[in-house]
């Protein structure tokens, strides 16, 4: 098209908006199902991480309380305290045993509480959490019909020596065990954890996969849809924090059968889902990186700025990757993230970088073909000056 003369060059044709936005919506609602999936894969299935939560659920006081008082429970159901003390008391003081019965009580929950604050007993009970787990796993890989139980007995009977009773041969095998998944409810939890394991891998390769082919396919238009991709972790990490927030009131209000044991229960669901929280976190820091790549590749006058100055190091592409380096070792060395810790999304971190930087470098090379560090220092001396003379100007 031609007015006075002069032509008029149309405007970038914008290919497959529709199709984009709405991949770019579907991997937003896979990447929210695959998170969930990721957190219970990684808080069932990994050892370190089930017994780094059971010593963080035995350090907060309220469950330590609870878990006291199943201790002191279990040593009175087994042992009779009262003929304990009747053997003991002269004949005239016996009738005082039951009320010196339920004293020691009292004084027992206390000794409970205060065990499951020692090292030796929070080693052991580490070692107790670590056989539940390899329960756990014989339990997904073998049908083997055993419950999964966290067994106790020997902490009841350390706490009951404490407290001066005679536990010897009294605490029957079995008696301290705390069921994590009943006999009943194997097949189903068998059927869970290896759903688990499949949607965890699955639903997180087919979630990126969308979100890069929708930019892939936004041709004339790579930068929005990148943006868009960006906004999309930052609204999928904040819906996950809200599902959980969420799903924590109705796991409290279903559990806790006494307003007494609700803050254990609160707490236990605060700590059992701490890598959940993180994991949308880790969306939501994902999604502010990949904002600003959008912003430093867009065309506002400090973005352009931006690459202009970092022109030169870009036009070498060994000083640029040196550049680059650089900046990897200091987020790994921060580990803003937990993937920054684990080998395959460490790759993946690497990967994006890379290609980030590559498509960065070539459209700042393109912009700035003749920048040099001399006309660079150029600039940032006549910008010092001219801001010097202003302020002695005001």
């Amino acid at each position: 098209m031609e007015a006075s003369g002069q032509s008029v060059t149309p405007p970038p044709q914008r290919s497959h908006r529709k199709l984009s936005i709405g991949l770019i919506v579907v991997a937003a609602v896979l990447a929210f199902l695959a998170t969930f999936s990721i957190w219970a894969n990684r808080q069932l299935l990994e050892t370190d991480n089930w017994v780094e939560t059971s010593t963080e659920l035995l350090e907060d006081e309220a469950i330590r309380t609870e878990l006291s008082t199943f201790i002191t429970d279990t040593l009175y159901a087994n042992v009779d305290v009262q003929s304990e003390l009747e053997k003991r008391l002269p004949p005239d003081l016996k009738p005082l045993a039951g009320p010196a019965a339920g004293g020691i009580r009292q004084l027992t929950n206390e000794l409970a509480n205060e065990a499951l604050q020692r090292p030796r007993v929070q080693q052991a009970w580490e070692t107790i959490n670590r056989v539940a787990h390899q329960q756990l796993i014989t339990v997904v890989n073998e049908d083997t019909g055993e419950p999964v139980t966290l067994d106790v007995g020997d902490i009841v009977s350390q706490v009951g020596q404490e407290a001066g009773l005679n536990v010897a041969d009294k605490i029957p095998p079995g008696a301290g065990e705390i069921e994590v998944i009943p006999a009943d409810d194997l097949d189903s939890a068998r059927t869970i954890v290896n759903l688990l394991e499949s949607l965890a891998l699955w639903l997180t390769i087919v979630a990126l996969g969308l979100f890069a082919l929708a930019v892939y396919l936004a041709r004339g238009w790579r930068r929005e849809a990148l943006r868009a991709v960006g906004f999309a972790f930052i609204v999928v990490g904040i819906a996950v924090a809200a599902a959980r927030g969420l799903a924590g009131d109705y796991v409290v209000d279903s559990l806790a059968t006494t307003a007494s044991v609700e803050p254990a229960v609160s707490d236990a669901w605060e700590i059992g889902t701490s890598l959940l929280s993180a994991g949308a976190g880790a969306l939501i820091f994902y999604g502010i990186v990949i904002l600003l790549g959008a912003w430093l590749a867009g065309q506002g006058s400090i973005a352009t700025r931006a690459r202009q100055g970092i022109a030169p190091l870009l036009h070498q592409r060994a000083t640029g990757y040196a550049g680059l380096v650089v900046l990897l070792l200091v987020l790994f060395w921060w580990a803003p993230t937990e993937g920054f810790e684990r080998l395959v999304p460490s790759l993946l971190i690497v990967v994006l970088f890379v290609v980030g930087f590559e498509v960065l470098r070539a459209q700042t090379v393109r912009e700035f073909p003749e920048e040099t560090w001399d006309r660079a220092a150029e600039r940032w001396r006549g910008a010092t000056q001219s801001l010097l003379e202003r302020r002695r100007g005001g």
